[in-house]
């Protein structure tokens, strides 16, 4: 009998032990899930906090671009909204409990304009002085790295945007390289040819010819994606539209400038581009007003045609960065200056608005 009550006094004791045993498990389970949920609170808080933290950043952003409009008609890397100093010193005044913003803003208008390759609004034939600056533009990253990219023909890759952009989807592809919608519909998986303007710069990685390398750069060398833009399209009346094509010398990076130049004439990039960075004691040592580039040793007959070039522009992408506990969101918005009609004021529209 004794041997008995023993025994169930064992059991009992293991019984005793499971329970509690199982009643901790559960006790840190849910500790486990109520601190994963405060955290995912805290986390979803703080990404809250970023994106508006992130935004009054593009909004300071906007109202510098605003007053630069109504201080000066010319847009160069002079400028204060140019200078990463001098944008840092505004932001400063935006005084945030927790967090911080960097700000950066770059001229769109400093890019080749892919859509003016072909003359819109019609939409069917080369724009010639833009086909140039497309061949001079892809021959140059060509260059840095001919093996990388020896498969990669500029006449191939302009031909097939063309045919890209152009309204005609028929059997006349454009010279032997062009592609319309039965290439793109018998690669998989397939997708027609858009037959318009590109949207976004992504797409020109679904055009035939162009490589991931060729379009977002490689190994310290910068693809078509830093010196292109899909932005600059100007109202023609009936819901049309045309690409103007032209780039501000005043903001322009070097390859830009060399496409600007004819063959042969690439040598007075590097002059134009350090005349517009030359300091003094006092700032800058030159004005970047009308036809400065003239000004430059040597570049008198530099070849550039003037209606390739401005020395303004009123589209800006902004790229505003918050950091808040360890976590950043950046967000980018491409704006246009524009005079609001009702008050005749200068505004910034936004174009577009993505966060990174």
């Amino acid at each position: 009998m004794q041997t008995i009550l023993k025994h169930n006094r064992g059991i009992a004791l293991l019984i005793v032990l499971t329970v509690i045993t199982l009643l901790v498990a559960t006790a840190v389970e849910l500790n486990r899930r109520a601190r994963s949920s405060i955290t995912a609170a805290m986390v979803l808080r703080d990404r809250v906090t970023l994106n508006q933290i992130a935004a009054s950043g593009i909004q300071m952003a906007m109202a510098v671009l605003v007053k630069d409009k109504k201080d000066s008609e010319i847009d160069s890397i002079q400028e204060d909204w140019a200078d990463p100093e001098k944008m840092a010193d505004f932001i400063s005044v935006l005084d945030f409990e927790d967090g911080q913003v960097t700000v950066a803003i770059e001229d769109e208008t400093a890019k080749i304009q892919i859509n003016a390759l072909v003359q819109f609004p019609e939409g069917n034939d080369f724009n010639e002085s833009q086909h140039l600056l497309w061949a001079r533009l892809l021959q140059s990253i060509i260059d840095q790295d001919t093996e990388a990219l020896e498969d990669i023909e500029p006449v191939e890759i302009i031909n097939s945007i063309k045919d890209w952009l152009d309204s005609n989807d028929n059997d006349a592809i454009t010279g032997l390289t062009g592609a319309e919608s039965d290439y793109y519909e018998g690669l998989e998986p397939p997708y027609p040819c858009k037959n318009g303007p590109f949207s976004h710069l992504e797409e020109l990685g679904r055009v035939k010819g162009i490589t991931p390398e060729l379009l977002n750069g490689f190994g310290g060398i910068q693809g078509l994606a830093r010196y292109v833009t899909v932005f600059g399209a100007t109202e023609a009346g009936s819901s049309k539209f045309t690409y103007g094509g032209k780039i501000n010398i005043n903001t322009a990076e070097l390859p830009v400038i060399a496409a600007l130049l004819p063959e042969g004439n690439e040598e007075f990039a590097m002059a134009i581009y350090e005349y517009r960075q030359e300091k003094s004691d006092d700032g800058f040592a030159n004005s970047l007003d009308k036809e400065w580039y003239l000004n430059c040793p040597g570049c008198k007959d530099s070849g550039i045609k003037k209606n390739l070039i401005t020395t303004a522009g009123d589209i800006f992408q902004i790229r505003a960065s918050a950091i808040l506990h360890g976590i950043t969101t950046t967000i980018s918005a491409v704006v246009r200056r524009e005079k609001e009609k009702k008050s005749g004021k200068y505004q910034c529209k936004i174009l577009s608005w993505q966060t990174l």
